[in-house]
Formats: structure tokens, C-alpha cells, sequence
């Protein structure tokens, strides 16, 4: 609970710290500008919320873990709701109206969590998860988008070292094997998910592990 706390506060201080220009640069989501990322982000917040106002009856049926869906292929920017995200985002005009909307949403998504039973089962996507693993796989989720966010912002806060480490440990769990020492957290992340491709390098140092990558969360 208090991982999610801090890579979320992190995620939007770094949104926060934004210049209006930066809102035009392109993300490291496939098709999305940082203004398309941000107002995904919204939406992100929005489904927090949604998801711990929903109380759920039997047994979960998913964990942190089995809660993504992994896809062989990568994103393209196409799908109906990217698109309509893209299409949100274009109609705040305004940097400042995007992120005055994901500091409100945003910081009420944080007092939810922090109100939260862990113990307590919600319901999302026709799922059943207790909420300690709902918000454990938001932890994944703002870690990745930070980097996202930061991709072409070399000079960006980066996340949290503690929320990379974890997010690391959940995706070598998810692939069934562990990266490499020599990998960093962030491109063990970056290079798991598709963000990046390896170098010559590092394919040689993933040895079997590369077969299984990369892997596309959803």
C-alpha cells in the first residue's frame, strides 16, 4: 500500500513539473504524445477509484500477478479506446487544464488507497482481486508510465528506485525467470515490456529468457 502511495505521488509530481512544451513531445507509449499519456493517466485514476467503490463476493480469481493479460504483440496506437484517449486529451487544449484535472482525480485515487482495506475484495474487468493486489499492480502500472513519461525527458525525476525493484521482481515472476544481474531495474523493465530492444549484448546475456520477450502488459 505505501509502494503505490509513493510511485503514484511520484508520477504526478513528475507530471507536475512538466513545461507546457514537454506536453507536445512524443512518450515511450507507441502513437501517444506526453499530453495522450497524461490524460491516460486520468483515466488510470478514475478506474482506482471506480475499483475500490466496487466490493466484490467470492474468492478472487485473480492476484498482482495473473491480473495482466499478455499479449504477443505490440501496441500499435489503434485501438478504439488509445484512440479516443488521444482524441480527450487534444480537447483540453491547455496543458494546465490536464493537469489541474489528474492532480484532483489523482490525489482523491491516492486517499482511496491510503483508506483501503487490503484484506477487503473488489471487482474490475469481470474480475475478483483483494485490494492489496489491485493496488499492487498499479505499482507495475506507474512505474512503467513514469518511464514513459520520462523517455525523451533525459533531465525528469526518475521513479522511485523502490518501485523499480519491485516492478522488476513482479515481471521476472510474470516471465518465470529472473534478468540478468548485469541488467539495471529500469532496462530489465524497459526491455521486458517491448519499451526498448536489447543490444547485441544484452540478448547474449538474456541467453533463454529472450524467447520469452518481450512482454506486452495489458
Amino acid at each position: 500500500m505505501d509502494l503505490f502511495a509513493r510511485s503514484w505521488t511520484a508520477l504526478r509530481a513528475a507530471v507536475a513539473d512538466l513545461s507546457d512544451e514537454d506536453f507536445s513531445r512524443p512518450s515511450g507509449c507507441t502513437g501517444w504524445l506526453v499530453r495522450d499519456l497524461v490524460c491516460h493517466l486520468v483515466i488510470d485514476a478514475q478506474d482506482v477509484l471506480i475499483t475500490l467503490a466496487t466490493p466484490a463476493d467470492g474468492e478472487p480469481t485473480r492476484d498482482a500477478l495473473t491480473y495482466w493479460e499478455i499479449s504477443g504483440t505490440p501496441p500499435t496506437g489503434d485501438d478504439p479506446l488509445d484512440a479516443l484517449t488521444v482524441r480527450l486529451a487534444a480537447a483540453y487544449e491547455e496543458p494546465r487544464l490536464l493537469t489541474f484535472h489528474l492532480d484532483d482525480v489523482g490525489s482523491a485515487a491516492g486517499r482511496a488507497a491510503e483508506l483501503a482495506d487490503p484484506s477487503l475484495r473488489v471487482g474490475t474487468r469481470d474480475e475478483v482481486l483483494t485490494v492489496g493486489d489491485y493496488l499492487s499492480t498499479y505499482v507495475m502500472e506507474w512505474t512503467l508510465h513514469h518511464l514513459d513519461l520520462i523517455a525523451h525527458l533525459p533531465d525528469a525525476a526518475q521513479p522511485p528506485a523502490e518501485g523499480l525493484a519491485r516492478s522488476r521482481e513482479m515481471l521476472e515472476r510474470i516471465a518465470g525467470s529472473a534478468f540478468p544481474p548485469s541488467f539495471s531495474d529500469q532496462d530489465a523493465l524497459l526491455v521486458g515490456t517491448g519499451r526498448r530492444a536489447p543490444t547485441d549484448e544484452e540478448q547474449a546475456e538474456l541467453g533463454e529468457l529472450s524467447s520469452k520477450l518481450p512482454l506486452y502488459l495489458g
